[in-house]
């Protein structure tokens, strides 16, 4: 059973399609860490992964179905959970990227770290965590 939690931002799901070391991270620690899924992020993800696939000649429905089996690793959570904290999570924001709400109020809500490569979080009073520090948190 999980006992910390920990939101994944839709670069982190994309950087697990494409790359190893992050799809292995969540592989490896899902049974001890709920990786939160915000729907969308999740959805965000998938249009983007779309895209970059393509640009790589790769297959998009190989990679949308990756990506959903990375994603059932975590927990789905819609705005039911973080709706409420909406504003507060656009404030923070501010002009930075306002898409990027759902994550930050699902980690306001839920009270936990995010992971992201997205600097744009740096500073919304929430702990942050990127790919190449990740492991520390998922250490302890």
């Amino acid at each position: 059973m999980a006992n910390r939690t920990l939101v994944l931002d839709a670069n982190i799901l994309i950087r697990a399609v494409l790359g190893q070391r992050v799809r292995r991270i969540i592989q490896d620690h899902a049974e001890k860490v709920l990786f939160v899924v915000p729907q969308l992020a999740y959805l965000e993800a998938e249009e983007h992964l779309a895209i970059l696939v393509v640009k790589r000649s790769g297959d998009p429905v190989k990679a949308l179905h990756l990506l959903r089996t990375i994603a059932s690793l975590g927990e789905f959570i819609g705005a039911e959970v973080y709706g409420e904290f909406e504003t507060e999570a656009r404030m923070r924001l501010g002009t930075r990227d306002p898409d990027d709400w759902p994550i930050l109020a699902a980690a306001l809500a839920l009270d936990c770290p995010i992971w992201t490569e997205d600097t744009d979080f740096f500073g919304c009073g929430v702990a942050t965590w990127t790919s190449n520090k990740i492991e520390i948190f998922l250490r302890h």
